[in-house]
Parts: C-alpha cells; structure tokens; sequence
C-alpha cells in the first residue's frame, strides 16, 4: 500500500516543547500521484482562510476543510479561473504562483505569471470566503508584461521571473525579477505594479495598474523584492505606502552584508503622476552571510545534504541568496500602538565555505526598536525554505525545511516572543521517510499564514518524500500543519 494513503488520514501529534505541551494537527495536502504532468517544481505554498485552507503545488490548486482536514474541492488546474471566464492570455501551466488570503476583505487571492514568449501576469480574487459556496466564483484580471518589461541589456525580451504578491489597503502589489535571456537569465532589474485592489474585489473593471520598471545589473540590490502582505484586520494607517523588502544577492561582492534594501512604493489611483517607487534605502542589521555562499561562485546556493548524498552527491538547494515569502505585516492598537513588518531568508550559520545553513528572521517596527535572530541548533542539521508570521500576541513562528546527514527532509518551525525575545523553541511539524535523489530542486516557496478567525493558530505548508524519487520518477508529497501558541488566547 502506497505510503501517501496512510497520511491521507489526520494526525493529531501531541509534541512537548521546553517549558509548555504544544498540539500539532497535521494533514496530508496535494501530493504528485494524484494528478497527471506532475514536474518538479513543487512550489507548495497556500493560505488559511475563514472556513478553508487554500493549496497551491505545481501546476494545481485544492481546497481543505480546516477542522477535518479533509478535501472540499477536487485538484483543480491553475489556470482553471482565467479559463472559465474566457481569458485565454492566462491559460495554460505556471508555476512561481502565490495564494493569500485577503484578511481585511475575506477573500482568496491567486496571482500568476503566465506565457511563452508573450508573458502576462493573471490575478484572481474570489467573491466569497467560502469555498464550497454554491455561488463561489472568481473575478479575473491579466496585465500584458512585454511592453512594460522590455528589452534587457543584450536587446532581447527581459523574462519576468520570481513573481511575488502581497495585499495592501489600497492595491495588490507585485514585485517581478527581470531578467536577460542573452546574458544567462542575469537579473536586469526589477517590475514592481500596483493593481486596483478596491475595484477588483467587486469583479468591476480595474483602473490601469500602475508600474515601475527600475533596471540595474547584478549584483542587485532589488533580488526578488518581497512586498509587505497584511496578517489581522487592522489595516495600515491611512495613506501609508506599501514596503517591499530585499536582501543583497550577491552580498554586493563580500563575504558577508549587514543590512536589509528597503523599498517604497505610493500609489495614487486619482492622480498616478503622484504615484512613485523609491529605494533602496539600507536598513542595518545583524552581519549575515546568504545560505551556502561559496566566494567562488556566489549565486550557488545548492549545500544541503539528505542522507543519500554521499552515495548519490546529490545536494538540495537551500534558495539561501533571497527573502522568503512572506514579507508578514501586523498592526497592534491599543495603549502602545505599533507596526511590524516580518521577514525571514536561509544564511550560513557555520564558518567553512557552504557550511551548515540556518533560518535568519528579521523584525522592523515603526516605534521602538526591532529584533533579529537565528534559529539554528547544535545537532549538524541544515534549516532552510523559510516562512515567516506573527500571531496577535506578538509570537512569531517560522516554519521551514530541515534535513541532514542522517535526517530526511522533514519540516519543523521555530516560535518565540517578540516582546521579550529569548532563544527560540523548535517543534518538528512532519517527519520525511526518503530522499529526493534525482534534483537539486527544492522549491522556492512554503508559507505561514496566521488564522483570521482567532488570530492565534499558525498554519505552515511544505514538502517532503515518503519514498525516494529516483530516476524518472515525480513522487513528491505536501503536508499542511497547524498549531497555536498555549499564550495566544
């Protein structure tokens, strides 16, 4: 019997952590074997909504039950929304594709890019919370990209690559890495676009979106900019702008870098000649060096090990040399009202050359000072694939990959008090049984997203193998977990 038809069923694992029990309920998400054209590009990410969790891996999309875990709509093709609603620039396999949850709207949001040659980029919004509702529908939208992106340095067609999406009061943003087909798919720049947010969520026609097309050469100081997305409900203040995040890749020719770029991006939907995107400006932080950095080849970030690499060489790729999605954002009122803005990336936590790798996460408030810190444990293991959230109680958890020498991939996330931050407490989410033995490919994408309906319970999405994929093969498994911190109430 197949080993995914086991975890097909919940699990409710009771795990104790340091100084308090934890409950983890854990459920087995979009699996290769269960749909036709299966790649390796697994890319699971997803968001919890107000009824459902909504997952994204591969090429395919699927709804599950929240409470049960249990599936509520069959897998469906990404590009499933744009289809039914006669928008063919948007058909066809994409991967690179992001889920939210639009907290302050309650509604799903799915942004892709989409194109061979002609590219576009596709946003759907739902028009309900619920995805079994019989009336459930998409509103769909398309941005045509080859004019906006143009040329890169050796004439041809910049490739939109590494899109990224997040939800602001006023817009959806995405930021687009550029990158130069004739110079070996070298970033060239960046796109970043604001899109008619208000307007889309009613399904009326959206107001033109709104671009900037900033080039530059590597080493780039805009490397896959992540845009700020919204946990809670409590919108930003009114008329502040939207913030992307980046870390520099290379670390502009060093060994190691000591500060964050930040962006700014203002839209005004009335009057766009007012809109404007600035940056970066440097943010300092702690030194950090990205993940698997090696001074001879500095965009290498393949170094981490599963126990069949000594046998097969095969090396899993840590994605070290960018922020993880997400960029969280959260608003605290109240007697000391603040804002803070979360990120998380993949960095060297050893002193040799592409040493054993960590999860960095870092902490930007408008008032007060920030936090920083590693999460990484004496016990030889490599973390990686970050992603970061923050609960109403000002607990952050990051979710993200491990493996070893001796150690499947498996996942596990990381929880501590952003009021008084101490060492950082782990908890193991799922177990891997096998290695992936035939790529280096390990996605470029899981997510945490924190419940709407209480604000407390953490949801994390990732992959794993419960039988080695060899050769040929395309068995890749996704498992979607969630917790909830004992001081959340």
């Amino acid at each position: 019997m197949r080993h995914c038809m086991v975890l097909a069923i919940v699990a409710v694992l009771l795990l104790l952590a340091a100084a308090s029990s934890q409950t983890i309920t854990t459920f087995e998400g979009i699996d290769a074997s269960a749909f036709r054209g299966a790649t390796l590009g697994v890319d699971p990410n997803g968001a919890i909504g107000t009824k459902q969790y909504l997952e994204w891996a591969n090429t395919v999309y699927q709804g599950f039950d929240k409470v049960t875990g249990k599936s509520v709509t069959s897998i469906t093709a990404g590009d499933t929304p744009w289809v039914e609603n006669g928008m063919p620039d948007c058909e066809g396999s994409s991967g690179n594709v992001e889920i939210l949850f639009d907290r302050m709207a309650s509604r799903w949001v799915i942004g892709r890019r989409q194109g061979r040659g002609t590219f576009f980029y596709c946003i759907a919004v739902s028009n309900t919370d619920d995805l079994t509702s019989p009336t459930f529908a998409w509103y769909t939208y398309e941005l045509p990209l080859n004019s906006i992106l143009g040329n890169c340095p050796s004439g041809s067609q910049c490739y939109p690559d590494y899109p990224k999406i997040g939800t602001w009061s006023d817009g959806y943003y995405v930021a687009i890495d550029m990158e130069d087909t004739g110079n070996g798919f070298q970033q060239a720049g960046v796109l970043a676009c604001a899109f008619d947010r208000t307007t889309m969520l009613t399904g009326g026609t959206m107001r033109t979106p709104q671009c900037f097309r900033v080039p530059g050469n590597e080493p780039y100081p805009s490397h896959s900019l992540e845009p700020a997305d919204i946990d809670g409900v409590n919108a930003p203040p009114v008329g502040q702008p939207e913030y992307f995040a980046s870390m520099e890749n290379p670390a502009q020719g060093q060994t190691q870098a000591n500060f964050l770029n930040e962006w700014v991006f203002h839209v005004d939907w009335n009057t766009p000649s007012n809109s404007y995107f600035h940056g970066p400006s440097k943010f300092t932080v702690n030194s950090y060096t990205q993940g698997c950095f090696t001074p001879s080849n500095p965009e290498n970030t393949i170094c981490v090990p599963e126990p069949s690499s000594q046998q097969t060489g095969q090396l899993i790729d840590s994605v070290g040399d960018r922020l993880m999605e997400r960029f969280a954002y959260r608003r605290f009122l109240g007697t000391t009202p603040y804002q803070s803005w979360l990120v998380s990336a993949t960095v060297q936590v050893g002193s040799a050359v592409e040493s054993q790798t960590g999860v960095q996460w870092w902490e930007y408030r408008d008032k007060g000072s920030g936090h920083f810190g590693t999460v990484t444990f004496n016990d030889g293991n490599y973390r990686f694939m970050p992603s970061i959230a923050e609960d109403q109680t000002a607990r952050m958890a990051v979710g993200y990959s491990i493996s070893g020498a001796t150690m499947h991939p498996s996942m596990a996330a990381a929880y501590l008090n952003l009021n008084k931050v101490g060492p950082p407490k782990e908890i193991m989410l799922w177990s891997g049984a096998a290695d992936e033995e035939n790529s280096y490919h390990w996605g470029v994408y899981s997510s945490m997203t924190v419940d709407p309906i209480d604000n407390c319970t953490f949801w994390y999405v990732n992959e794993y193998f419960g039988q080695n994929q060899i050769g040929s093969e395309i068995n890749w498994q996704t498992r979607i977990s969630n917790f909830k911190l004992p001081t959340c109430p």
